[in-house]
């Protein structure tokens, strides 16, 4: 099919999901989910493919990473499905209400925003969450994952189509969308025909969907997460969120990027810091006064504090007070997610009042900044704006609203 005949199957399915009560749309996810588990030989050997073609053209690491599966990832994508079966509707809730005082009742409501269509990178862990949570909030998927993906994306998405079949729903409310980067472009310029857009990946692509696209946008954004030492700090509590931020799995946008350590603790802390991270096969790339304490820290160029590394290499600096810690986060960061590792209650609390970004975290790791963990069962992404959705954007980020009025025959005078 063509894009735009996919679009328009796409919103027969739509109208059929934003109609349907909870049960059955409970009942399609588990069906996606037996069949993606029973899936699941095809898909990693699909997967298999894709990886090796990937690491053929000299992809970095952290991009394989994020394009390999594994069972115990289709484990995870198989749980996400069923945990969102679990899951309240959102559809239908009522987020306000009022009578007005000539009798008439006023209700905002929760509906479904449509067509969704989702442009995203490399993890085709994506095409079976963003299939999952546009499901159960009543929306069809246009799913448009990245060419070093594909494989595993039609393997994927056959299977979650064989569920929706099963249960009796239409195969389109979950659909592949293929082609050259033409194809993109009308996706971009498809307003009418497709309700909203969801960039999800890099910096470029996001900022590409976002200047081009006539269709409204929900932007997700990249992930420069900085981590505070505060001078009151727990250093062991610090070393143990900073290498669960950094190490645990680097190639994610909620890992952590930028170590900022008060001068205060500096001496007690960055000599452990530092070893640890070499220990765990991290390159710190750091200031003077980082580097004073370690010769195997490499000096940071000047825009080393505004990219994600998205490998096991992380930016540090020390600085004088809390104040500088805020300033410098103010320039650099992209609004994801910001950490303050402190005993005092008060830096605290000045911390999470003074720091814009989408999370901010006290004495825990950013690792947390996701939408499984949330308890939201998956997620589309994490977006960094400040319109209609913020943070992990799960089920309720997926609806509009619209108000309905009931009258007993009121007329305005």
């Amino acid at each position: 099919m063509t894009f735009a005949e996919q679009a328009a199957s796409a919103t027969v399915a739509a109208r059929v999901l934003a109609v349907l009560a909870r049960a059955p749309k409970d009942a399609a996810l588990h069906a996606m989910a037996d069949a993606l588990a029973a899936a699941s030989g095809p898909v990693l050997a699909a997967n298999a493919e894709d990886v090796a073609a990937a690491r053929s053209a000299g992809t970095q690491e952290w991009m394989v990473d994020r394009l390999a599966l594994t069972p115990a990832r289709i484990d995870g994508m198989v749980a996400g499905l069923r945990s969102l079966a679990g899951l309240p509707d959102p559809v239908g809730d009522v987020v306000r209400g009022w009578t007005n005082p000539n009798g008439v009742r006023v209700r905002q409501v929760r509906v479904p925003l449509g067509v969704v269509g989702i442009i995203y990178e490399a993890r085709p862990n994506v095409t079976a969450d963003a299939a999952g949570i546009c499901l159960k909030s009543g929306n069809a998927a246009l799913l448009r994952g990245s060419s070093s993906a594909l494989a595993s994306n039609r393997a994927i998405v056959a299977a979650l189509r064989d569920g929706l079949a099963a249960s009796g729903l239409p195969r389109d409310a979950v659909q592949l969308v293929e082609g050259d980067r033409s194809v993109t472009g009308e996706m971009m310029a498809a307003r009418g025909l497709v309700d909203v857009l969801i960039p999800r990946g890099g910096a470029g692509l996001i900022n590409a969907v976002v200047d081009a696209s006539t269709v409204p946008v929900i932007e997700t954004g990249t992930g420069n997460c900085h981590l505070f030492v505060d001078a009151s700090a727990d250093v062991d509590m610090a070393l143990a969120i900073m290498l669960n931020a950094k190490v645990q799995r680097p190639s994610v946008c909620n890992a952590l990027e930028t170590l900022i350590v008060h001068a205060d603790i500096a001496p007690t802390f960055l000599p452990r810091a530092l070893a640890a991270l070499a220990e765990a096969g991290v390159t710190v790339h750091g200031t003077a006064e980082v580097r004073a304490y370690s010769p195997e820290v490499v000096a940071a160029g000047p825009d080393e504090f505004d990219e994600e590394y998205l490998s096991l290499d992380l930016a540090a600096l020390v600085v004088a007070s809390l104040d500088e810690a805020v300033a410098h986060i103010r320039v650099h960061s992209t609004g994801h997610s910001e950490t303050i590792v402190t005993s005092d209650r008060r830096s605290a609390d000045r911390f999470t009042a003074e720091i814009d970004a989408a999370a901010v975290l006290v004495n825990a790791s950013s690792r947390f900044v996701d939408g499984g963990e949330f308890g939201f069962g998956a997620e589309i992404g994490i977006s960094t704006q400040k319109l209609h959705a913020r943070g992990p954007m799960a089920l309720p980020e997926m609806t509009s609203t619209k108000y309905i009025l009931d009258g007993d025959g009121q007329t305005r005078g």
